[in-house]
């Protein structure tokens, strides 16, 4: 058996050449290419899918978690900017939720998966961001060991070469960075991440009978275990209605490999064999599901296109966030924004959180520029689940609000570091941040 095939060399034909180029269109990518192509800067969306979202429709989320902060016992949104842009689409599309309360502590925001796709494009159109769907990310040129020259995309049309000044890495994997040679951090250390989740949504529900089903749910499912007819996946379940109330969201799969350890994310066999135990965990739930009052009638009406990745590569930047300063609501001079979730640990069988002192503390914590800036390579930045954190941090500012904040600043960092001729590492944080602020962000500097 052959290891290793050598392939012919090729010249790979040009699609473009950007001022901006930015992969993955998930809320970091969103916020990252509105705030380049609002700045004046010529900027391309690669996506791999054919709608924009990332985990929040290609996994089904459909939720927003992180957009609020309990700032001293008073629950109010915190992310603001080009957030502000795509919910205000959404809602005007009639698919947006109320946000309802969690654990007594803060709130998230449901909506409709299809809304927030159609809300998105109208967005990339008005602030005139070039995306290209269906295109596949596979490697990168450098100009010098410090600097990306080229994205190399696999499409429809063959492979392709993006040339650009400025790159930012939303990807989620942090696929553009680790290519580039960027150090990163994967799991938590031991051979495991944080477990992943295949969504899928239930219809057919009685809203008036399943009432508040979330507050029954556990109670059930400790019943039906007990009596040997179920084993769930993990203990603490998270249903929600959607817009409609026949319409449920269901989280209570948890896939883990042969080992028992969290499936990898960037392994494509480890990855392939999570979609089908994901699928095989849903069926046995949504059978479950039909026991609670007001889901008798309810049958699987979606499944998530691909599985929910929490936690892959943590690319190494110029600060690493840490469990201590999401708890202890840190605050850092050089703040692009606020994360005010918890940390949310998906742990083998179960979901832990680790909140700061409610209603004691503001809060929230800040995010630090430095995060978004990797260790090496002048023109790179990383936003998103792949930022620069531990293991226990990430588990927090993984969430949406997080990548809409740290999306939205290194689209603006890119733009002045164009503007300047500096490295990333060199950009005028003051600067960034009063035209952040400009643009409605909050840096949690007041509160």
């Amino acid at each position: 058996m052959h290891l290793f095939m050598n392939e012919p060399s090729r010249e790979t034909p040009v699609y473009g050449e950007y001022e901006v180029v930015v992969l993955g269109g998930g809320p970091a990518g969103i916020a990252a290419a509105v705030a380049a192509a609002r700045a004046g800067r010529s900027t391309l969306l690669i996506e791999r899918y054919g709608f924009l979202g990332g985990m929040g429709t290609a996994a089904g989320v459909t939720n927003f978690c992180g957009l609020h902060a309990n700032v001293h016992g008073d629950i109010r949104q915190v992310v603001h900017g080009v957030a502000d842009d795509l919910l205000s689409r959404i809602a005007h599309l009639g698919g947006l939720n109320e946000p309802h309360a969690l654990f007594g502590k803060t709130v998230a925001q449901a909506y409709d998966t299809a809304a927030y796709k159609i809300a998105a494009d109208d967005l990339m159109l008005a602030a005139g961001v070039r995306v290209l769907f269906h295109a596949l990310a596979a490697g990168v040129a450098m100009d010098e060991p410090d600097r990306i020259s080229a994205l190399f995309i696999e499409t429809k049309s063959g492979r392709r070469a993006v040339l650009g000044e400025a790159f930012i890495d939303c990807s989620g994997d942090g696929d553009l960075a680790a290519w580039a040679g960027v150090r990163f951090d994967k799991g938590d250390g031991r051979d495991s991440f944080l477990y992943p989740s295949t969504m899928f949504r239930l219809n057919g529900i009685d809203p008036v009978r399943a009432g508040k089903a979330w507050e029954v749910i556990p109670q059930l499912m400790l019943k039906a275990q007990a009596e040997g007819r179920y084993v769930f996946p993990r203990k603490t379940p998270i249903v929600r209605p959607q817009k409609s109330g026949i319409e449920w969201r269901v989280n209570l799969t948890q896939i883990a490999n042969a080992e028992g350890n969290a499936m990898d994310g960037t392994d494509a066999d480890e990855l392939s064999e999570a979609e089908m135990i994901g699928r095989r965990q849903i069926a046995e739930v949504a059978g479950f599901m039909k026991e609670v009052p007001g889901f008798e009638n309810s049958y699987i009406v979606d499944i998530a296109p691909q599985v929910g990745i929490r936690e892959t590569r943590r690319v190494r930047g110029r600060y690493t966030l840490t469990e201590s300063d999401v708890l202890d609501c840190a605050s850092f001079d050089d703040t692009i924004g606020v994360n005010g979730w918890p940390l949310e640990l998906h742990l083998k069988g179960d979901v832990e959180f680790r909140w700061p002192k409610i209603p004691e503390s503001r809060g929230f914590n800040h995010l630090p520029y430095r995060m978004t800036v990797p260790e090496t390579v002048d023109n790179l930045w990383i936003a998103g689940r792949c930022a620069s954190m531990t293991h226990e941090a990430q588990s927090a500012a993984r969430v949406t609000g997080a990548c809409f904040v740290m999306g939205q600043a290194a689209g603006t960092a890119a733009h002045l570091a164009l503007s300047a001729d500096c490295a990333a590492v060199d950009v005028d944080v003051p600067a960034l941040q009063a035209s952040l602020e400009s643009e409605g962000a909050y840096l949690g500097r007041t509160w």
